[in-house]
């Protein structure tokens, strides 16, 4: 079974958000004696692009409306990757320093078009087409409606999304930029009187998953405009977990933390990481260590770290470090804590692959009162290194972090992103760290739980067979 995956981001070639962490693990750990998965991008003007060399192995052009744009289909030569990638190389469009923009309708038509035209020339055609979150939305669509690709009406396609806050929308007005199909069905493209890739994917794919189960749930109620789409499509929606890359993400082997460590040497080494982070920010070392790794934006709550952060760092029982960037107001608000809380709190506005390794081995506590959080994976980081999650009840932080409270759990849980409810979590962290062996002891069980690729990458290797069974 050969499996193709579409998507505007893959690690480590670009990456945005979480998108690229999955397109760039569930491949490798689908391909088997019996798979081969693969995925094609856009080709970025980046530093990956700028540090490895291609080849081109299909030149042509792509009408765009009226517009005519050359492009190619270049591979790695080097293959430095445990999949095929493919890129698609629009110049005019795609080949540019940012991976999101003011121009996304054009340039991620272009791609989703480049990228059909060239699988047209293939001897044998993929088994599945899986596509990811509204770049690629069209494309179930088009595989479905537009006359030139009605070769491919057979082949069963999977959406997911990633996060169903972003859907792609623009107006009607650009219709005609979409390959020609019969306008009888306009209406699947449709979605509160705009153009909506998202909406349209819905409709169109065979099978639509998510990236945790209780967030397939929750979009019922809540997915900016989406809640009775998915509601009518709910028999062909499904959530599949996702998994983190242990081969990346292993604190046995990972050359960017200070100190290697396993399960019965956590003590040791996550104490080295953390000495690391504390000598390089000017932290207290014997306090506990809250982090939080992400952007500021409002879905992740950080508009609340401000007012969170003066209130528990006033206790003066806690060390607080923040890797991130967004939001600029709430950025300025985090550096200005910086002169009232020298020794205890310090902040990186940007963001650091290194860094956010060293992180997660030498913080104690990661904190994530997200308002949305489709599945998560910064949980699932911490677990691995023994760091102990805070989370907001939501999405698949729900699904992957058990309270203390309850049995057999192993972090700590709010049901609310509120200030207080931020800082009782907190305050229940710093009791738990006070009782040093219970501390210990959950330390190792979480570095125990497995949220490898391997169960989730099967579950999906089940939903292709079950749409391939289902052909006409």
């Amino acid at each position: 079974m050969t499996i193709l995956h579409i998507s505007a981001e893959c690690y480590p070639v670009a990456k945005v958000g979480g998108l690229a962490d999955v397109v760039g693990a569930l491949p490798k750990y689908q391909n088997s004696s019996s798979t081969t998965s693969q995925v094609i991008m856009p080709f970025y003007d980046n530093k990956f692009t700028q540090e490895n060399t291609f080849s081109s192995v299909y030149d042509a052009q792509l009408k765009l409306g009226d517009s005519v744009y050359d492009f190619q289909i270049l591979v790695l030569k080097d293959k430095p990757l445990d999949f095929d990638v493919f890129f698609v190389n629009v110049p005019d469009l795609l080949f540019k320093d940012y991976v999101y923009s003011f121009d996304d309708t054009e340039r991620f038509l272009a791609f989703q078009i480049g990228a059909l035209d060239w699988l047209l020339t293939w001897h044998d055609y993929p088994d599945i087409i899986h596509c990811h979150d509204h770049h690629t939305g069209l494309v179930p669509f088009m595989l479905q409606e537009s006359y030139k690709y009605e070769a491919f009406r057979n082949i069963p396609n999977v959406i997911t999304i990633h996060n169903a806050q972003y859907q792609g929308w623009f107006s009607h007005d650009k219709v005609g930029l979409i390959p020609p199909f019969n306008f009888d069905h306009v209406g699947l493209l449709d979605w509160g009187s705009q153009i909506n890739p998202l909406a349209a994917g819905i409709k169109c794919a065979w099978s639509v998953t998510t990236v945790s189960p209780s967030y397939m749930e929750e979009l019922k109620q809540a997915a900016n405009g989406l809640e009775s789409l998915l509601s009518a499509e709910s028999e062909k929606c499904t959530g599949i977990l996702n998994g983190i890359d242990w081969k990346v993400w292993n604190p046995e082997t990972d050359t960017y933390i200070v100190k290697n460590y396993y399960i019965e040497t956590v003590d040791k080494g996550a104490s080295s990481n953390k000495k690391y982070l504390c000598d390089t920010f000017n932290l207290d070392f014997k306090k506990p260590l809250f982090a939080f790794i992400g952007r500021l934006v409002d879905e992740k709550g950080s508009d609340l770290f401000p007012e969170v952060f003066k209130l528990a760092l006033e206790k003066d029982n806690l060390s607080i470090l923040l890797l991130g960037s967004g939001n600029k107001m709430v950025e300025g608000q985090l550096q200005d804590l910086k002169p009232d809380f020298v020794g205890t709190y310090n902040a990186f506005i940007g963001y650091d692959e290194k860094l956010s390794h060293i992180i997660y081995a030498g913080a104690d506590f990661l904190l994530m009162p997200s308002r949305v959080e489709p599945c998560g994976l910064n949980q699932m980081y911490a677990l691995r290194y023994g760091t102990i999650p805070i989370v907001r009840s939501i999405g698949g932080l729900k699904d992957t972090v058990t309270d203390i409270n309850e049995e057999g759990g192993f972090g700590i849980c709010h049901p609310n992103t509120a200030v207080s409810e931020i800082t009782e979590a907190i305050d229940r962290a710093i009791t738990l760290y006070k009782d040093q062996p219970t501390y210990k002891g959950i330390r190792r069980q979480i570095m125990a739980i497995d949220h490898s690729w391997d169960a989730s990458a099967g579950e999906y290797i089940n939903l292709y067979n079950t749409l391939k069974s289902s052909q006409q």
